[in-house]
This record gives structure tokens, sequence and C-alpha cells, in this order.
């Protein structure tokens, strides 16, 4: 593995050096040159990439591969609302389809299985990634996408699903339900793929006792494939790293330095070795977890990472969309009426997470007629959504009622309490 390791990110790094000139200037300013990489340790001496150099590279300028060769393209939102976007070639397609393959045969998906995916289609990787995984099992996938819950329900009984893939928090919203539902015993589900936002072991035993399945984790982001990253096997201990696709690294998240002891835990690092449109090179992925030593009883081989535990930096996971302070600051402030003053506040009703603004007004709109005020509610609420992908409750509050600060301002109250 590590000479296929070797031999991959020599290449990815030529290709890196000769194809994208945005690395090829942060290669140059760190005295580092394709040759001077002859073993896997000297990976450290290139620079990172981050969100934010694939922000600059909007839309096609982090492409090594020409558009003609490209046939599929994802993108998600960053911190400015700018957009991240993400390319495949045919091969990366089938690479992918591979990956989510793996992921799914270890989780117990067989081709007798009926999945029915609750993850959105479209931009986000999580939909797609894992139809064509299934469809390379040769299961029978339900493409339902996310949203309206007892129709979900509906559709598990109605059509023998087997498998529910969608985020733990649905999940649970969904497990709430069906305990209320008239003749359960027509639901066949016994497995759960559950991604796109953390989750505890608690969780994990509130899905398996209130769906009645066994559920699977698994990792990804879209900047390096999407999910197909990694992936817990029926083991349930540790998540398997794709590492003939991916080189993993820990580095401290303040020096930046590859930590000794990996068991300890750190940000995690990813370096695409097979990734032809978009190659990325040690991208900081600014999720924090640790390896897992020892092998699996199940008998797979290479490294296994645990779950994420946090993020080095302030992004939120609110039922699998990932959402950034800024994005709701630049929502807020390109709607008139609405005072520079906000609050975000980050809740758990019941099992589902919910996000709430609280938006000062400009006085005049605060004291005008009611009607006024609710049509501004709304506006603020479908602005929200067409910039974040997610519905957001707002609250319209008096000015000056949110707090302030002498220093950095404190925009987030997180009452979520994980157990």
């Amino acid at each position: 593995m590590a000479a296929l390791q070797l031999k991959r990110l020599k290449k990815v790094v030529k290709i890196a050096w000769t194809r994208l000139p945005y690395y090829r200037a942060k290669m140059e300013a760190a005295g580092v040159k394709p040759s001077d990489i002859q073993t896997l340790a000297d990976v450290q001496h290139l620079p990172f990439t981050t969100k934010d150099d694939l922000r600059g590279c909007f839309p096609y300028n982090g492409f090594a591969a020409p558009l003609e060769k490209v046939v599929r393209i994802h993108a998600s939102s960053g911190t400015t609302g700018q957009a991240t976007v993400v390319g495949y070639t045919r091969r990366d397609i089938a690479s992918w389809r591979e990956l989510m393959a793996r992921l799914h045969t270890a989780a117990g998906i067989t081709s007798s299985d009926i999945v029915q995916i609750a993850f959105g289609y479209g931009f986000f990787t999580g939909g797609l990634g894992h139809h064509y995984g299934i469809e390379n099992v040769g299961a029978a996938v339900l493409p339902v996408s996310s949203g309206k819950s007892e129709r979900q329900i509906q559709i598990m009984k109605d059509y023998g699903t087997t498998v529910l893939i969608c985020t733990p928090s649905y999940a649970m919203h969904l497990a709430e339900i069906m305990a209320k539902t008239p003749d359960r015993e027509r639901i066949r589900l016994r497995l759960g793929l559950f991604g796109g936002e953390a989750w505890t072991e608690g969780m994990r035993r509130a899905l398996q006792s209130g769906l009645g399945v066994f559920a699977t984790d698994n990792y990804g982001l879209s900047e390096v494939m999407g999910p197909g990253v990694s992936c817990e096997c029926v083991e349930q201990n540790g998540m398997h790293l794709a590492e003939d696709h991916f080189l993993a690294e820990l580095i401290n998240p303040d020096t930046r330095e590859v930590v000794a002891d990996q068991a300890a835990g750190g940000e995690l690092v990813l370096t695409t070795l097979t990734k032809e449109a978009i190659p990325v090179i040690r991208y900081r992925t600014r999720d924090l977890c640790h390896f897992l030593p020892g092998d699996c009883p199940c008998g797979r081989t290479g490294r296994r990472m645990s779950k994420v535990s946090a993020r080095s930096d302030d992004m939120l996971i609110i039922r699998g969309v990932n959402v950034y302070p800024q994005q709701i600051e630049q929502a807020l402030l390109s709607v008139d009426g609405v005072a520079p003053y906000y609050q975000i506040v980050v809740s758990r009703t019941g099992t589902l997470d919910e996000l709430e603004v609280l938006v000062e007004v400009t006085e005049g709109i605060f004291f005008d007629e009611m009607t006024k005020q609710q049509a501004l509610k709304e506006k603020i609420e479908r602005r929200m959504q067409v910039e974040l992908g997610l519905h957001v409750k707002v609250r319209l509050v008096e000015p000056g009622s949110t707090p302030r600060s002498e220093g950095k301002a404190v925009r987030v109250l997180d009452k979520r309490r994980l157990k």
C-alpha cells in the first residue's frame, strides 16, 4: 500500500505543478518541487490546501482536466457564500462508485436489499454518491430524497425498504413518527447508514432501538470526493480509510505540524491520490479525529479513523447541511431594513437540530404595522432558504436587544447537548 501511495502521490504532485497555477505558486513559495517528493514522509514539505484556495478557483480554475473531460459537477457553499465547485471525470465517477460500493458492502448491504435514500439530491454529494454505489452493489435504489416524513414511512411499507440512508438526526425523527404509525410490523428495515453530521454512540443505540436497524457511520467531504473517504464495517469500531485513494495525515491545527501520537488525535488532512478533475493536496478538513491502533476483526487491513469529535473552525452542521455564520450575515445584510446585529441560536427539539436567527431591524420597521413585520420576516426566511438550502426560523427583535461585545462578537449560541 505504501508503494502504491507513493507512486500515486508523485503523479498527483506533478499534475498539480503542471496544471494548477494556484498550487504551483504555493509550492514555489514553499521552496518545494515535484522531484523533492521521494518518500511518503516528504508530503509534509508540501503546502496545505484550504477551502479558501478552492473558493478562489471559482468556478473552474481548480480543474486539472479540461471541461470536455468533466462529466459531473457538484458544489457547496462556503463562509462567504461563494460556492466551492468540484468536478468529476468519467474515471472519477467510476472510482467514486467503487468507493461507495465498498462502503455499502462493509456496512452489510447486498444485492437483495431495497435501499431508500433520504438524502437530498442535487449539488449535495450525499444523494447521488450513495445512489451510484448502491447500483454497483446490485441492490435496488429508492431515490426518495429528503423531507416529507410521513411519505418516507409509507414508502418503507409499500416498497419493502430494508436499508435507510440519511442523517442520524433525521433518522431519529423518522423513528419518533414510526413509533406512532399503524401497522408498524410492515416495515422491514434492517440496516441504517447514517452520515453527514457528527453523532455519538448514544445516538447509535437510540437509532438501533428506535428503527430496529444495525447502524453504521461513514465519512467524506465534497472537496476531496464526497462520501466514501472512510466507513464503518459491521464491527462498528472505527472507519476504514480508503488508503489507495486518499493519503491521510493528522496535524496539530495550531502549529500545523504532523502529530507524533496519532492515537491522541488531531486535524485530519487528506491528499487525493486518484482524482483527475480536481486533485487536492494536503486538504485541511478542519475535522478532528484520531487513528485507531491494531487490526480490525473484520479482516480489512489498513488505517482506521475514529468518528469526528469536533471541528477546528466555526462551521455548524445542521441536519447534514454545512452552515457558517458568515453566510447568515451575508444573507441578512442583503435585506433592506435589517440592522447589522443578530444572534444565531442552535437548539435541539426532540431529535432534530433547529436553527433560529434573532434579527434586529431598524426602529422604523419594528414599530410599524404587524403585517409589514411579518412580510419582512418571511422575506428573510426565503433569503436564508436560498443561501443555505435549509429552513431557518427568523425572529425579529427590538434594536439593541442582541448581545454586544467590545472584542469579537459572539454570534452563535449553541444550546445542543450531545450525550
